[in-house]
């Protein structure tokens, strides 16, 4: 299986150990899909093979400084995904069984973030949007002054050059206005 022309396993995990960053990617590159393909048979799930994979690598890379080729790398590897896999099950075993209305209640619960709830924030944004771009110059200009730098009628008045009260009603013409257009 190991072709004589590509250095053994054992040799790139003591060339990484030394800290030959290509020996472990070539380690990586000839391990990784039987791997993964183990994980993946062992759990019969995609997110938890995923991240058993990239715990084990983790493993791998904290554990090469006191390596020792005492046993094959292949057999140490799989054994660290076999003592993963172990902990895994053991762990299940003292942990609670899902109720069994899990599933329901799991549906029950709002998604925020669902597309038909983006489209309607997406389409109430563009509806803002237009309405404020029909109001009068002066009305949006105090409107967005007022909401989106937070500025004080005061500081507007001087921005614009007219007296409190005259902005105060240009913000109430404008806050009618948008109510109006957006309850269409």
């Amino acid at each position: 299986m190991n072709d004589f022309s590509e250095p053994a396993d054992e040799t790139l995990m003591l060339a990484y150990a030394g800290g030959d960053m290509t020996a472990f990617e070539q380690l990586y590159a000839r391990h990784r899909t039987r791997l993964y393909r183990f994980l993946l048979r062992q759990l019969r799930d995609q997110a938890l093979a995923d991240e058993f994979f990239q715990d084990i690598w983790q493993r791998v890379i904290t554990a090469r400084e006191g390596w020792k080729p005492e046993a094959a790398f292949t057999t140490w590897l799989f054994r660290i995904a076999h003592n993963r896999l172990t902990d895994h099950w053991r762990a299940l075993k003292h942990r609670p069984p899902a109720p069994a209305d899990g599933d329901e209640r799991a549906a029950r619960v709002a998604d925020p973030d669902t597309p038909e709830r983006v489209l309607s924030d997406f389409e109430q944004r563009r509806r803002l949007q237009m309405a404020l771009a029909e109001l009068p110059d002066d009305q949006r200009e105090v409107l967005q002054l007022r909401l989106e730098q937070e500025l004080t009628l005061e500081e507007i008045g001087e921005i614009t050059g007219v007296g409190r009260e005259t902005v105060k009603s240009r913000l109430r013409y404008a806050m009618d206005k948008l109510r109006a257009r957006l309850s269409e």
